[in-house]
């Protein structure tokens, strides 16, 4: 059995970013050396589109964030794509030369509020992102006719994998249309073409869960962990595992549930997990989607 024990919030400081007026959603990690992480995070402007900034995270002494670079990593798609009123983050791959950073990007809706596709922009020997088309990587289609989100992307033993997320339905309350996504797999020969059947990983476990939010998978002694968020009247970080990566089950212990007071209050959300020193750290948020900041918690032996 193990528990995560929160470290507290990181500040972060954005005075050279202007574009970057509120949040901090979403953290991926990307390993510079033994001791820094870069840390790709979603930031929004002053009418609430976001951006992808990084910044450093130095686990040597109290772990701290460096400020946040003055440019954006990823910017709003050209007036008219699938990502030109926001851009969020997702995970970074390593293949090569090339350097894929996926994403989720943001249209705004009519009859509902928004619609979501998964993006991918990449970096060639260092350099820029650039997204290789203004198409998403995953369009709406028969097995995901409402929206595709959060991918999540590892290789695995040559293989191309993808945990992402899917919607279901949206349905009309009281309060407006309410979305329903849960988690589906994927997998691809390059990372850029992708086969999808509808195969569900993780689906609603009670009638009160209608969101699952960006998965982070982790592959060790032979076993998968997930780590997503999933809401019901407000979001906490679930834990799954699995023997191949497809079928899952649900953990009780290993997630992480909301605090009593403070910053992640009201919901915790957005896991992005890192190995440092022999142990499992996570980076997450709180309340507001983001709107308070970035914490870390430690995985400890219970």
């Amino acid at each position: 059995m193990t528990a995560w024990r929160r470290l507290g919030r990181l500040p972060l400081e954005v005075s050279h970013a202007p574009w970057a007026a509120s949040h901090a959603a979403l953290p991926a990690v990307e390993p510079l050396d033994d001791e820094r992480w870069a840390v790709y995070l979603s930031l929004r402007d002053a009418e609430g589109r976001a951006r992808i900034g990084r910044t450093v995270l130095t686990m040597s002494g109290t772990p701290a964030l460096a400020p946040l670079d003055p440019h954006p990593v990823l910017d709003l798609g050209p007036l008219g794509a699938f990502d030109d009123s926001g851009v969020t983050t997702s995970c970074l791959v390593s293949h090569g030369r090339d350097r894929l950073l996926y994403y989720t990007g943001w249209s705004r809706g009519v009859t509902v509020p928004f619609y979501l596709a998964a993006g991918v922009a990449v970096s060639v020997d260092g350099g820029p992102f650039v997204r290789p088309s203004a198409a998403p990587l995953l369009d709406r289609s028969a097995v995901d006719p409402f929206l595709t989100a959060s991918p999540f992307v590892s290789i695995d033993d040559g293989r191309w994998r993808m945990w992402y997320v899917s919607a279901t339905e949206w349905r009309q309350t009281p309060s407006g249309p309410r979305h329903y996504y849960n988690i589906r797999y994927a997998e691809s020969a390059d990372g850029a073409a992708w086969t999808r059947d509808g195969t569900i990983c993780l689906d609603y476990a009670t009638p009160d869960e209608h969101a699952f939010a960006r998965p982070w998978v982790v592959r060790e002694d032979g076993r998968y962990r997930m780590w997503f968020a999933v809401r019901g009247n407000a979001y906490e970080i679930g834990h799954a595992e699995s023997s191949d990566g497809v079928g899952w089950t649900r953990r009780v212990e290993g997630g992480l549930r909301r605090s009593t007071t403070g910053w992640d209050s009201e919901m915790v959300e957005y896991p992005a997990l890192f190995a440092h020193g022999g142990r499992h750290y996570m980076l997450y948020n709180g309340n507001g989607y983001g709107r308070t900041g970035v914490g870390l918690a430690v995985l400890d032996p219970r």
